[in-house]
This record gives C-alpha cells, sequence and structure tokens, in this order.
C-alpha cells in the first residue's frame, strides 16, 4: 500500500503585470495558439513572450508570419506537421521533402526551429486509429531522411502524446506500475521510441496535474499539485519520494517506456499549466493557482530540473499557453489557460526564467472555486445579446431546439416562455433547457462563444428556466 503523508507548506505568494527581460531569453517556453477572435500580430506576441522570459516557443502549424516575427530572436521554435497530412507523407517521400522545403527550409537558421512535431495527440484520437496510427513513424523517418538530405541535424524530431496513452490514464499510481495501453504498446510505442532513441530525440508529453487533482481532489491536496508540498507519496515499487503530482505523472512515462525497453529515452513536456478560469462547476481554476503553478514550475525547472527517477534531467518544458483561446470550444476551461488575455494584457505577472524569487511577486486575488461550487446554474445567450449577431445566434437556436426532446415547446406561440418574441429572448431559454437536458452525457455552455454559465435565475414572469445543481 503506497504511503501518502499529508504536510502543510506555505503557499507562495504572488497579479497583474508582466517582468521586462532585455537580451536573450532563457526561461521554459510557451505554447503559442491562435485559436481566439482577435489577439495581437505575431511581432507583438514575440514581445509578449520575451516579456515573461519565455526562452522558446511551440506553435501548432509553420504559420509563415509568426516564424518570420521569430527569426532573430534566438528563441526554440517548435513546429507541427498537421494531424490530417501525416498519412500523405508516409506514403511519399517527396510528400515529405516538399513539407520541409516550403514549412522549415526558408525560415531556417535565421528562425531557430529546434523540434518538428508530427501531429498533436493523434493516439488520443481512436477514429484515426487505422488510417493514421501506423504511419506515425513513416511519416516521421520521411521527414528526417528529408533534413538529412539538407544537412539539418539541429532540429529533432518527435510527436506529441497526452497521459491517456497510458493504460490508466492521467493518474498511474504508483508511477511504476504505469504502462502503455495494449492496443498500441507494441504496434506504435516501441517503433516509435526505436526512433526517438536513434535519433537522440524526445518523448514529447502533455501532462497537467490540474486535471488529476479535480478529479481527485478529496483525495490529493491542491499544494500537492501546486508545487507547494502538502504530502510526500512514496512508490512502493522503487520507494522513490515525490514532493508533486507532475513528477508522479511524468515518471509514469518513463516507467512505461521502461518496461518496452526504452527506458532512457528523453522526456520532454510538450503542454503543462493550469486554468485561470473555467464554468461553476469547474473546481481550482482561477487566476490565484495558475500564476502559483507556472511560477513554481519555472523555479523548479530552473533550479533543480528531472523527476525522482531521473534527478537532474534537464527537459523542454511547454506551458499552455500565450493566450486565453476564447474560440475554443468545450468546458471553460479550454478558454482559459493564458498568460495573457486576448487584448495582450498579462492575466498576472510571471518571469519563466524562473530568476525572479516567489515573495516578491505582488498579492494575488484570493481563490474563490478551491472547492465545488453546490449552487444552480444555468446558461445563457453571453452579454445579454449585446451586439447581436443575429445569423449566428438564429443558427444556435435551431441547434438548441433540434437537438433535445422537448427542448423548445416552451418558447412556441402562446406558450409560457413565448413572450418576449425576440431571438435573444428565445435563444437564452433554449440554450438553457438544451443543456439541463444534455449536460450529463458531456454538452457544455458554449454554442460558438455565444453562450456562458450564470449563477442568477433567468426566469421571468410565468417563464421558469430548469437549473439543476452543480
Amino acid at each position: 500500500m503506497a504511503v501518502l503523508v499529508l504536510l502543510v507548506v506555505l503557499a507562495a505568494s504572488s497579479c497583474c503585470h508582466v517582468v521586462a527581460h532585455g537580451g536573450s531569453s532563457h526561461g521554459i517556453g510557451v505554447n503559442y495558439g491562435r485559436v481566439a477572435d482577435d489577439i495581437p500580430s505575431p511581432r507583438r506576441s514575440v514581445e509578449l513572450l520575451r516579456a515573461v522570459g519565455a526562452g522558446s516557443v511551440k506553435i501548432y502549424d509553420a504559420n509563415p508570419g509568426v516564424l518570420r516575427a521569430l527569426e532573430g530572436t534566438h528563441m526554440r521554435v517548435s513546429i507541427m506537421v498537421p494531424n490530417e497530412i501525416i498519412p500523405d507523407i508516409a506514403a511519399s517521400a517527396a510528400a515529405a521533402d516538399r513539407w520541409v522545403a516550403e514549412n522549415l527550409v526558408p525560415y531556417y537558421p535565421e528562425t531557430r526551429v529546434k523540434y518538428l512535431l508530427v501531429g498533436n495527440e493523434l493516439l488520443s484520437d481512436y477514429s484515426i486509429a487505422n488510417s493514421t496510427w501506423p504511419r506515425i513513424v513513416p511519416a516521421m523517418e520521411n521527414l528526417h531522411r528529408s533534413l538529412r538530405a539538407r544537412r539539418i541535424s539541429s532540429v529533432k524530431i518527435s510527436t506529441t502524446l497526452a497521459m491517456d496513452t497510458l493504460t490508466s490514464g492521467a493518474f498511474p499510481r504508483p508511477p511504476s506500475a504505469a504502462a502503455f495501453r495494449p492496443d498500441i504498446a507494441r504496434a506504435v510505442m516501441r517503433p516509435l521510441l526505436r526512433f526517438l532513441k536513434g535519433t537522440n530525440s524526445y518523448y514529447f508529453v502533455d501532462a497537467y496535474p490540474y486535471f488529476v487533482w479535480s478529479e481527485n481532489n478529496k483525495t490529493v491536496p491542491l499544494e500537492y499539485a501546486l508545487f507547494q508540498g502538502g504530502g510526500r507519496y512514496v512508490d512502493p515499487g522503487t520507494g522513490l519520494t515525490y514532493t508533486n503530482l507532475l513528477d508522479e505523472m511524468l515518471d509514469a512515462v518513463v516507467a512505461s517506456m521502461a518496461k518496452l525497453g526504452y527506458g532512457e529515452v528523453k522526456l520532454a513536456i510538450a503542454e503543462t499549466g493550469w486554468p485561470n478560469g473555467g464554468d461553476y462547476e469547474q473546481i481550482g481554476g482561477n487566476a490565484h493557482n495558475a500564476a502559483i503553478y507556472n511560477r513554481n514550475l519555472a523555479a523548479r525547472m530552473a533550479e533543480n530540473p528531472g523527476t525522482p527517477a531521473r534527478p537532474g534531467a534537464k527537459m523542454p518544458v511547454f506551458v499552455f499557453s500565450l493566450y486565453n483561446e476564447d474560440l475554443k470550444p468545450g468546458p471553460g476551461t479550454e478558454r482559459h489557460w493564458g498568460l495573457y488575455y486576448a487584448n495582450g494584457t498579462a492575466i498576472y505577472p510571471i518571469d519563466l526564467t524562473g530568476a525572479r524569487p516567489l515573495w516578491s511577486y505582488p498579492p494575488l486575488p484570493a481563490p474563490e472555486n478551491n472547492t465545488p461550487y453546490k449552487g444552480p446554474v444555468w446558461c445563457v445567450l453571453a452579454d445579454h445579446g449585446k451586439n447581436l449577431n443575429e445569423t449566428a445566434v438564429g443558427n444556435a437556436l435551431a441547434y438548441a431546439c433540434g437537438q433535445g426532446n422537448g427542448t423548445c415547446d416552451a418558447i412556441q406561440p402562446g406558450r409560457e416562455c413565448f413572450l418576449p418574441n425576440t431571438t435573444a429572448a428565445h435563444a437564452s431559454y433554449a440554450f438553457n433547457s438544451y443543456w439541463q437536458q444534455l449536460r450529463k452525457t458531456g454538452a457544455t455552455c458554449y454554442f460558438n462563444n455565444l453562450a456562458e454559465e450564470t449563477t442568477k435565475d433567468p426566469s421571468h414572469g410565468s417563464c421558469k428556466f430548469h437549473s439543476s445543481l452543480v
């Protein structure tokens, strides 16, 4: 039986302007996603990256404007081959070479491309198991041949993988018992690890302690997830002692690789971080926790990299993400991982070099959702229908009314919620009715960024909006 000894450690206090850095930066990296309405230009984004001391940046494509903006910055840059073209690149060396010629060569070496990632979380998408999974390594091999033919030896090729490549998902305790899923272990992971070892590349993992903690918050202390102590976990299989959740997750990957004979393959963190906001029912997503996690992560990687299984081993690390991305679908946390709001304003100050003492940051806003919210929640049209896009809202209204069972009966002529007879009023009712009926099967209060959750009852007169306790 594994031992969990609870300790209480003082939190590092830390809000709301960034730390300026001159010259080149040497801090951990940042994921620069762009799934947002109106974010700063690539050149301004590079300035914002430098302001927080980022030493590297990872993008989810090979966008020319972004790569041009990164010229001469000395930041290590990671680019990505889109998931959908991987089968073509695997089938054709010429297609792979053409991709390199068009998406890497024009910017290299002025833009310091360091990593070429072939797809994003491919092994989490079971719909492409037959079409793409067997072709990941052949695609990497073709791209590697293209780089070698061009005498580009400094660019490492890999792919990003979520924690669901392991049999027990994101929280395999003890780490030493972890193993890759049987459906991919021999068929996909073994050849992938062989390629990574042969090219001295990295296993890039997306590791989010937030999700582990939020799903196990009654047994895993928040402080343990935020690098603030909160407990020690001793792995009964190895005797190694863990003081934070991220180390457990990383060593679970190390143990899984070792069981296939590739325990020495280097590890990199493609994504990690903590959400600065979310839906009412999503515990712990706030700026306070996000700042503490990312500050402690940066300090940890600067002072004491590695894990208990690999003490001192330096690794590439990329925090998610540069901006809050408001066009990402799904639960509210999906749109709240940024260091900056979409307008370029800092959400909290941070120094990704890890050099700034944690005590020197100004106080953070107190967290208000570190315990589960217990009250009623409704889903309504965002911003009370201000600046209403009638076409977009009308389409979303039609969708909501067409999905559920009697979802929109109450807004039909003569019924209790028909008045006021406006698109905005009907949309709020329909969004809420759909969400309350289908949320347990995965429905979210999003509707293409047109909806928002509220704790204020939108019922009026005889029109009652259904609610359910979180």
